[in-house]
């Protein structure tokens, strides 16, 4: 077995004579455990007393939005939960004193978060994998998704704490099928944010036929199922237009999925992670269809041209070259794929020191944040058996630029050393204090608040978006922040990583930079905004005029 290590790797340039930011000098990234002081007592349960099946060992992820508007990120999970008879193959034996169910934690502002679920009314009763947060209706309050065994469920914000259910009246009742990843976008840019819904496999509660040291039944032994795009349209309700875009012609096993325009045209495209399937990145061809072109992308396989287990998915410019990189999460070696500006994406896992490390592991959740605000991003990566409730520990690799990273994991504090059985993971400045924190989810046991404690750091600042003649929460724009003589680019999303949704405000680190010399913000509208002289340490707000 390959062992972690935390040895320097030297930084070099990918493409000869291309100079690239190289990251200002900082202190060694390090997370703690916040977990105990912080309020959040959430358990997940998969609901049974051991793992038998698919349905049990996905897991779930979390997300970071402010539900209340007050500006703090608040926090929301779900949960599997005992299902009726046949469904497990190891049922509880007695059931829980409380049901499982999803919650939602208030940020107090001051580390401490509070169990506000029942009040939001949010605790759901499904067997559920993930979340994401939009306004749909933009009336100012960010609403929420929840994708479920069976079903999606979609809460409108009531603007005073509590949400309803609006699902049927939104026309989602329909959904059916084991929907999972989900993304927001605005693939027609006409102001209102469209949901794309990807679903894992036609899971059979009753199918048994497998040999017992298999475990259980894996995503080869059932069908593949097809994703589901809806089109909003701008009266509160969706339209089902998965057949008419193209999307519905592709069958995988979705995990993982995303949204970002990788070409810069100006349009969305799609990018699924599929579980022992080849991956989908579908292309927006800005007519309301969609092309899939992952094998010719150089996206739809793993480093060895085999059909991994994918997960998580980020879109993100890693060396920043104001090209989109992709980056996806998986059971083998992971993979980090360099945008040239043409296809195919370019696979430098390998160059890159990553895969060496991640071989030994099977990664989940995982985000892409400049954790100690040198100018560059790394990437943060939780990790646990496939399987079996295997813990294991979780990776943090620092980005030296140049396409480099180091496993920078044995200093990061005690409890990236901690083992666990990770899944989903989110990211968010839960404290606004300039650094970048996480949230992890692990499977049948209760989740992981990390504290981002890394110091010294360099500058930083957050851009705040809101849209008015492009959707409100900005879904789509693209963001562009000089400092110091650095140029970085980022694309505000929802949905992305391992059945996740992380912060909404876009996060720079500006290195020595004490301010953003100019901020350009390309609207999902097509207008094109400039600020200029925005001080550091701030969230600074910019609306759509």
């Amino acid at each position: 077995m390959i062992m972690r290590t935390a040895s320097f790797v030297s930084v070099f340039c990918l493409a000869a004579g291309l100079a690239l930011a190289q990251p200002t000098a900082a202190g060694a990234i390090r997370f703690d455990d916040a977990t105990p002081q912080s309020g959040i007592t959430f358990t997940h349960s998969f609901g049974a007393e051991k793992l038998g099946s698919l349905l049990e060992s996905t897991g779930a992820g979390c997300l970071w939005f402010d539900f209340n508007n007050d500006g703090k990120p608040d926090l929301f999970v779900v949960s599997g939960r005992p299902l009726g008879p046949g469904i497990h193959p190891y049922p509880l034996r007695k059931p829980p004193a409380e049901t499982p169910h999803n919650h939602l934690y208030r940020n107090d502002g001051n580390g401490h978060f509070t169990d506000v679920t029942e009040k939001a009314g949010l605790a759901g009763d499904s067997f559920s994998f993930s979340a994401i947060a939009a306004d749909f209706d933009n009336d100012g309050y960010t609403d929420l998704l929840v994708t479920s065994y069976g079903k999606v469920t979609l809460y409108r914000n009531k603007g005073d704490g509590t949400f309803e259910d609006v699902t049927v009246k939104a026309g989602l009742g329909g959904v059916k099928g084991w929907a999972i990843g989900a993304t927001w976008l605005d693939y027609d840019r006409d102001g209102c944010i469209d949901l794309f819904i990807g679903r894992y496999v036609k899971f059979d509660p009753t199918y048994r036929a497998y040999y017992p040291a298999d475990n259980y039944p894996g995503p080869l032994d059932y069908g593949a199922d097809s994703n589901l795009l809806f089109h909003n349209t701008c009266k509160g309700t969706f339209v089902d237009v998965s057949e008419k875009s193209g999307i519905a012609a592709f069958k995988g096993r979705t995990m993982g999925v995303t949204a970002g325009d990788y070409d810069g045209d100006g349009y969305p495209d799609i990018y699924v992670a599929n579980d022992k399937t080849e991956n989908f990145l579908f292309h927006n061809k800005g007519n309301g269809t969609f092309e899939e072109i992952a094998t010719e992308a150089g996206a739809a396989f793993g480093q060895n041209g085999e059909s991994t287990s994918a997960m998580g998915p980020v879109f993100f410019d890693a060396d920043n070259t104001g090209k989109v990189d992709l980056w996806v999460s998986d059971s083998k070696y992971n993979r980090l794929l360099r945008n040239t500006g043409k296809l195919p994406f370019v696979d430098i896992t390998q160059q890159a020191g990553i895969s060496q490390q991640a071989a030994q592991y099977t990664s989940w959740g995982t985000g892409a944040y400049d954790f100690d605000n040198s100018g560059l991003r790394d990437i943060f990566i939780t990790h646990g058996g496939l399987i079996h409730l295997i813990p294991q520990e979780h990776s943090v690799f620092k980005n030296l630029g140049g396409g480099k990273f180091e496993d920078v994991s044995t200093g990061a504090g005690q409890i990236l050393a901690t083992k666990s059985v990770g899944r989903g993971a989110c990211f968010a400045d839960y404290d606004t204090d300039g650094r970048v924190d996480a949230f992890m989810v692990n499977l049948g046991a209760p989740g992981t608040l990390l504290h981002n404690v890394t110091t010294p750091v360099g500058h930083w600042l957050k851009v705040n978006l809101v849209g008015t003649k492009s959707n409100r929460d900005g879904i789509g724009a693209v963001v562009e922040v000089e400092a110091g003589g650095v140029k970085q680019r980022a694309e505000r999303t929802a949905g992305s990583g391992y059945l996740s949704q992380d912060d909404w405000r876009l996060h720079f680190g500006l290195g020595a930079a004490t301010k953003a010399d100019k901020i350009t913000v390309v609207w999902p509208s097509g207008i094109r905004q400039v600020v200029e002289n925005i001080p550091a340490g701030q969230v600074f707000t910019i609306t759509e005029k």
